[in-house]
């Protein structure tokens, strides 16, 4: 069968292609027709500009086309002979997808919605917001305690939302952009900053009554981070929740992380476990399943978060706005609904 996806042919070009695949799903595979798909801001950026980091160990060599689109709502159209946890017509998560109108997809890497109060908008959402989450959960934030959310791009702003929902207080968003501010504000940030702004550390710990428990650094550049390390409390917890694409920059590690007691926390998502969630560390199907209850549940609004929403075809224009809007608007989807 065909279907239409978004691939990136070159250095800051999409377009929208057609191509085939299997008409009928492997023993193991569900075939989802998409709903919606999320943009996911940072990541997209550094695939369409080709930032050699996304090559992984092939970097710097980054090879074109390049595929994205990894956060996705549907429903079941077929599923293989071996599937058992979804059938044809349920509403699912498919993750680690592409932007395409139908994604074909192992068992494993679909989630059912069970809940008619989360519509398909809010679902193609929820995968992105596991990965903080996940963040989160590893600094083992406890309830009535400080954090910081440092950036406030769409991994930031759920960030924020979520350590709220975990009981923070305060929560405290920084980011240089106002506009970020203010949405970060709107979902429940206690206090927003800007971190440009001379004598910021010290307002952190006075807000906190001595610096921040538990951080959440998203802007994946070394500034942050060492800015981000001059808040904290004794004994604080900083999850490194933004890629750290920016390898040029010098933390005094004595001063800033071993004499305080810091713990530094890789927070990649892909570092989980594959099978079984314990405290702290949640598998992608426990981590969708528990914002999917926050958000039925009313803790967690990702409604009032959507914000534009596009045909497939306008793809260039989102992708180039992208690449050149630092205030690129927070929650952006592809629509596949009509397709």
């Amino acid at each position: 069968m065909l279907r239409r996806r978004i691939i990136f042919p070159a250095v800051n070009r999409a377009e929208l292609v057609e191509e085939t695949i299997p008409d009928e799903p492997a023993p193991d595979q569900v075939l989802v027709k998409t709903a919606y798909t999320t943009v996911s801001p940072g990541t997209e950026r550094a695939n369409i500009t080709g930032n050699p980091n996304v090559a992984g160990p092939a970097a710097p060599s980054v090879a074109f086309p390049r595929g994205c689109g990894y956060s996705a709502s549907g429903e079941v159209v077929r599923v293989g002979a071996a599937v058992k946890r979804v059938k044809p017509g349920d509403r699912v998560i498919p993750y680690w997808t592409s932007h395409a109108d139908y994604n074909l997809v192992p068992e494993s890497r679909v989630v059912r919605i069970p809940d008619e109060r989360v519509g398909l908008r809010e679902a193609a959402a929820v995968f992105i917001s596991t990965f903080p989450m996940a963040a989160l959960r590893k600094t083992r934030l406890e309830a009535g305690e400080s954090c910081l959310v440092m950036g406030l791009g769409l991994l930031g702003q759920f960030a924020v939302r979520i350590a709220r929902a975990a009981g923070a207080v305060p929560v405290i968003a920084a980011d240089p952009v106002a506009s970020r501010r203010a949405d970060a504000l709107a979902g429940g940030a206690d206090c927003a900053l800007d971190p440009f702004e001379e004598g910021f550390a010290q307002r952190v710990k006075a807000l906190t009554e001595g610096g921040v428990n538990a951080a959440i650094e998203v802007t994946g550049q070394g500034a942050g981070l060492d800015e981000t390390l001059d808040c904290m409390a004794r004994f604080g917890r900083v999850a490194l929740l933004g890629c750290t694409r920016d390898k040029e920059f010098t933390i005094d590690y004595y001063r800033k992380v071993h004499s305080p007691g810091i713990t530094l926390i890789g927070a990649h998502t892909n570092a989980r476990p594959t099978g079984e969630s314990h405290p702290g560390w949640f598998t992608h199907d426990d981590d969708i399943k528990a914002i999917l209850r926050l958000c039925a549940g009313g803790r967690l609004d990702i409604a009032s978060m959507l914000g534009e929403l596009h045909a497939p075809e306008t793809c260039q224009a989102v992708y180039d706005r992208l690449i050149r809007d630092r205030d690129f608007p927070m929650l952006v989807q592809f629509d596949w609904s009509a397709e």
